[in-house]
């Protein structure tokens, strides 16, 4: 499998790891429906679900693999020939199919999850791929907790997968542990010792445990991981997944530090599909959630609002119309200043000469004081007295 070595191919995990959060299980139509999203959006795999663990999860990795055209649909699986052989006959129609399988790569899990050996890991880590390799050209394989895996060894484990027939390897910090020049290091580490990497794709699979899962994918793709797993709105297990829009607005507001990358996202659906995927997932989206939360644009400070208005540039790295977002909002609270007010109120068609203005504000701040949101009939109501 060819890879384009300035592309950050963006893995999305929403209907898989997303979907694990209690009470966010879709309907198979539903999960079509967000797949056709993400498809527009620009991403360049979609982890469709989990075939061995239900009929539902079957099913639905057979039916997006028919409703979507031109992204790869990959199955999760564990390093065993069932798991492997029931995900190879759910993407039996997927136009581009990649099974995703993998074992425990920390002496944790290696000795506490699994009752092994490293020398035993090893060969069932290479026996998984052989087999998904029989089914499928594409195998990506996960070290799972390799966030906390022995570096040698966990090179020692790429090498052999790569060499098994696998075109991406995954690094998960699969506990969100690591700091990011942790991370970023374990992934430099590979680049230099794995004698094959360059015929495989690193991925970054970060937890947000300590809301760490952004800036550790990003130190990734600093040392050579260019594929990033991450999520719409950033849900997922516990504390969540890598933020698919936060990834990709780094990646667009630090071009220049990221050289030749890019990806094929179109940042302009954030704001859509971010809050269809909360309400289809049941999953509200905090509001000072970066890119795409409520107060995101939002600038309620007399200071900020005052130097926002002079210059957009002054408080906006991003435009709102960048994630799909028509304009930032200038919140009128008792921390207001005048020029905010005069703003609103030119928005409604008054246009106050200096004296009305300085009156009319006086009174705007003992109602701002009274009431926590103050709105366009409110500010009527000012004029009118």
């Amino acid at each position: 499998m060819l890879h384009d070595p300035n592309h950050i191919y963006i893995f999305d995990t929403t209907l898989r790891d997303g979907e694990q959060v209690p009470g966010c299980q879709l309907t198979t139509p539903e999960k079509i429906d967000i797949a056709k999203d993400l498809e527009r959006l620009g991403v360049d795999i979609i982890e469709a679900g989990f075939p061995v663990s239900s009929p539902g999860d079957f099913q639905s990795v057979v039916e997006l693999s028919k409703a979507v055209d031109d992204v790869i649909i990959c199955a999760l699986t564990r390093a065993n020939k069932n798991d492997i052989d029931v995900a190879a006959d759910a993407l039996q129609y997927a136009k581009r199919p990649r099974i995703h399988t993998g074992i425990g790569a920390s002496d944790m899990h290696i000795k506490y999850k699994f009752n092994s050996t490293r020398e035993e890991i090893l060969e069932r880590a290479v026996a998984a791929v052989r087999h998904a390799k029989s089914h499928v050209e594409d195998v990506e394989f996960y070290a799972e907790d390799a966030g906390r895996a022995d570096l040698a060894f966990l090179a020692q484990m790429v090498e052999a997968v790569i060499a098994a027939g696998a075109t991406v390897v995954n690094i998960p910090d699969t506990n969100g542990y690591c700091l990011p020049d942790q991370y970023g290091s374990k992934i430099k580490y590979l680049k230099e010792h794995v004698k094959n990497i360059d015929q495989a794709i690193i991925s970054a699979h970060c937890h947000n445990d300590l809301g760490l899962a952004t800036a550790n994918s990003i130190a990734a793709v600093q040392n050579g991981a260019r594929q990033v797993e991450c999520t719409i709105n950033g849900i997922g297990e516990r504390a969540g997944n890598t933020s698919l829009e936060e990834v990709s607005m780094i990646l667009k507001v630090h071009h220049q530090a990221f050289g030749n990358l890019t990806s094929n996202i179109d940042s302009t659906m954030f704001t859509y599909i971010s809050r269809k995927v909360s309400e289809m997932m049941n999953m509200p989206v905090q509001p000072n959630k970066a890119i795409v939360g409520r107060n995101a644009f939002a600038h309620s400070s007399g200071i900020h609002q005052d130097g926002f208005l002079k210059h957009r540039e002054n408080y906006e790295i991003i435009r709102p119309e960048d994630v799909g977002l028509e304009e930032a909002d200038i919140i009128l609270t008792a921390r207001s200043g005048r020029h905010a007010l005069k703003h609103h109120l030119e928005r409604l068609g008054y246009h106050l000469d200096k004296d009305t203005l300085a009156d009319t504000y006086q009174r705007f701040l003992v109602l701002a004081d009274a009431k926590k949101n103050i709105d366009d009939e409110d500010l009527l109501s000012l004029v009118q007295q």
